[in-house]
């Protein structure tokens, strides 16, 4: 039988993976994926996390399967070969070209963007090796407020964008993200977005739950409203069910046709 599918782009924390179930991944959506990745279809885990936090929670998971693919801090592309997750190094080297020039940019401005988040808020700014400008607000009401403010800023800087997910924001490219990325890996194994199934939670999902980007969108029932809400819309579908149970079910859904 011709699968719908050939291409399952899923979230990790929230989506596939929760820390509060026993196992964290179900064992029927562990053993769903492997059957149809024996029958060739191409499954990339795309997060937020780098890779080594990646490979660190897959293995506390306990998970029997691994991803063919792995977008990383929702940009960095690696594609598991003779055991080991290797560098798409072509995607990678324009990805952090094009950041550094972006980043280049608003460094002069930085003190000031410091200053005025910690005028207002109780919040940690930081630099890590993937922003310039990384914060963790205190709540998700400071986190609006803050992103409001970066958005408006954005828009003095070519090409300039920011990236959320829950109480955490940092400056990107805004040609780099979950969507971008998904979409480059479906032009790798040669699928169109007609193919493509597309499941996550947060606002970093956002640009991957996108019918531009997979024709098969989902979302958990933890899901947050404003990502339910883009899955609806689209007609996508969402589940009745938290987390990998959501997922699962989703997937068996689209299965059907």
């Amino acid at each position: 039988m011709k699968l719908p599918i050939k291409l399952i782009s899923t979230d990790f924390d929230g989506t596939l993976h929760s820390d509060f179930e026993v196992p964290p991944v179900p064992v029927a959506l562990q053993d769903l994926l492997a059957r149809l990745q024996s029958g060739g279809v191409k499954w990339v885990v795309n997060t937020g996390r780098d890779l080594s936090g990646l490979l660190e929670g897959m293995a506390r998971a306990g998970l029997t399967v691994q991803p063919d693919y792995i977008v990383a801090v929702e940009r960095e592309l690696y594609e598991h070969r003779e055991d080991a997750y290797l560098p798409v190094t072509a995607w990678n080297h324009r990805c952090q070209q094009e950041h550094a020039v972006v980043f280049a940019q608003l460094r002069r401005d930085l003190p000031e963007l410091t200053r005025w988040v910690h005028e207002r808020f109780t919040a940690t700014v930081y630099e890590d090796p993937y922003s310039p400008f990384c914060l963790l607000a205190g709540n998700n009401r400071d986190t609006d407020q803050v992103q409001e403010y970066l958005e408006n800023y954005c828009r003095q800087v070519p090409h300039l964008a920011v990236v959320r997910n829950d109480v955490y924001l940092r400056f990107c490219h805004q040609s780099f993200n979950k969507g971008s990325a998904l979409t480059e890996i479906a032009r790798l194994v040669g699928v169109s977005r007609r193919e493509v199934f597309a499941v996550g939670d947060h606002f970093n999902d956002l640009p991957m739950l996108n019918t531009e980007c997979a024709a098969w969108l989902a979302a958990p029932a933890n899901a947050m409203p404003e990502v339910r809400n883009t899955v609806n819309r689209q007609g996508g579908f969402v589940s009745s069910r938290p987390c990998g149970s959501g997922v699962l079910e989703a997937l068996e859904k689209a299965l059907k046709g």
